[in-house]
């Protein structure tokens, strides 16, 4: 790879002696680098087309407290690494194509987005970013395992433990661990060792001062689209860890951000992956 590239500003990437024309892209930002560790934040993103608003029940602050700020942050830890810049809301990159962008309630944790239903047209706009995403990440996936035979693909997200109201107890720590790993998709016979490194090392990293809660598969047991369908298209071949860090980086009601506490959380994930990248690069 000789880059980085920025797909905001130009109109390929590289992959190491492969050329992909590419078109540039308002909808996430894509920088390569030298390696096998792909980081992703699908719902970083706030903005939003202004042709919806208008259908929003809504308000600014309110969206954002359910997106997930910050961890785009977190990407500085793959070599290459991918942000998007879409709000989950107008299209979400982590559901199925006819779940992607929805106005019912019970597809989103029983909150009202939308006013009510929308016009096709606009529909149709946020699924024409998801099948764009979708065609960018399979061929970037493809050209990335011809490089390197595997790959370590961190999909980095965020969660709410103070759903209740600003002045609220949390939720409990027994059900809300600091950071939750999906490894839904992970196969344990050929990755359970580098998960157990990568677990460690989490571990080790302190976070606040204190030795963060690290475990698995406790707020999203059955995954999400996106580790799935690449699961189900590339096996093995893919290492998914989905870190789902708990707010406590932040305050949830404010958007104030905990700037230490982003810190060690990325200096806990840089340290995970140094733990297991040897493990990555044997398989070219």
């Amino acid at each position: 790879m000789h880059g980085p590239q920025d797909a905001r500003s130009h109109s390929h990437f590289t992959l190491g002696e492969h050329l992909v024309e590419r078109h540039p892209s308002e909808d996430w930002d894509l920088v390569t680098g030298d390696g096998p560790v792909l980081a992703v934040a699908l719902h970083d993103g706030h903005a939003m087309r202004d042709s919806l608003r208008p259908y929003l029940a809504f308000d600014d602050a309110a969206l954002r407290r359910d997106e997930d700020p910050l961890t785009g942050l977190l990407t500085s830890v793959g070599d290459v690494r991918i942000r998007v810049r879409r709000s989950r809301f107008e299209v979400d990159l982590n559901r199925p194509r006819d779940k992607a962008l929805s106005t019912d309630p019970a597809d989103t944790w029983g909150l009202r987005i939308w006013q009510g239903p929308l016009p096709p047209d606009e529909i149709e706009r946020s699924l024409a970013i998801h099948d764009r995403f979708y065609a960018m990440i399979h061929e970037l996936l493809e050209r990335l395992l011809a490089r390197w035979g595997c790959l370590l693909l961190l999909d980095i997200h965020s969660y709410n433990h103070r759903r209740d109201g600003a002045n609220a107890a949390p939720a409990p720590p027994s059900e809300n661990p600091d950071i939750d790993l999906g490894v839904t998709t992970l196969d344990r016979d050929r990755w359970g060792n580098a998960l157990a490194h990568f677990t460690d090392a989490l571990r080790a990293t302190p976070v606040g001062g204190r030795a963060p809660d690290v475990r698995e598969n406790v707020r999203y047991p059955t995954g999400g689209h996106f580790p799935e369908s690449l699961y189900a298209e590339y096996g093995e071949r893919l290492c998914v860890i989905t870190p789902e860090y708990k707010k406590i980086y932040m305050d949830e009601w404010t958007a104030q951000a905990d700037i230490a506490v982003v810190e060690d959380l990325r200096t806990g994930l840089e340290q995970a992956v140094r733990a297991v990248r040897a493990e990555f690069l044997s398989c070219r």
